[in-house]
């Protein structure tokens, strides 16, 4: 099912502050949430979603948690915990008033990314790319030359805490023990194959 829309429930409740009210506005994140064009989003992955079944999660708020993801470089479960701390990530992502707790599971952000593909979470780069370039943070004259930096690829060392590179002093040090004609109570040879 297609997700609904957040902030449209609530809005006028008296009992509660309003993040708004609360925050700087001024702050670089509450700035990019203006910047961002969020029904694009929606307009993306709406054919993403099947007509029937359980309601989907909104689109904002996964998008939202996506890019607080990369622009503070944490993991899922990192990203969720300062989500119900911090009340500009709950800004970004389109609450009206602060949560105690994430309206969705830590586990939604993985079948979020399965369901909507490489392919469409490059929307995520296109979206960011636009929104840099209408805030005159990027202009068309630094798009002129791009630099490609080359993948590194991880060489092939065994560490001295490596249990292999052990196995091989102790081997070494029982033939030499032998070379020598030195007895040993004991060699660990059945212990450490």
């Amino acid at each position: 099912m297609k997700p609904s829309k957040r902030g449209s429930k609530g809005d006028a409740d008296l009992f509660r502050s309003r993040l708004d009210q609360m925050i700087n506005l001024r702050h670089e994140l509450v700035r990019l949430a203006g910047l961002i064009d969020w029904e694009f989003f929606d307009q993306r992955f709406e054919p993403l979603y099947a007509e029937g079944g359980r309601p989907g999660v909104p689109t904002r708020l996964m998008v939202a948690l996506h890019l607080l993801k990369h622009i503070d470089n944490l993991s899922d479960e990192g990203v969720c915990e300062r989500w119900i701390e911090n009340p500009y990530f709950q800004f970004f992502s389109g609450e009206t008033f602060f949560q105690h707790a994430l309206p969705v599971d830590r586990s939604s952000m993985t079948r979020w990314r399965q369901r909507i593909g490489a392919a469409e979470l490059a929307a995520l780069v296109q979206e960011s790319l636009a929104a840099a370039h209408r805030s005159g943070a990027l202009r068309p004259k630094d798009l002129e030359r791009i630099t490609a930096g080359a993948t590194v690829q991880p060489k092939a060392v065994t560490f001295p805490t490596d249990a292999k590179l052990m196995h091989k002093a102790r081997e070494r040090l029982v033939r030499l023990a032998k070379e020598w004609g030195i007895g040993l109570r004991q060699s660990y040879e059945r212990v450490g194959t």
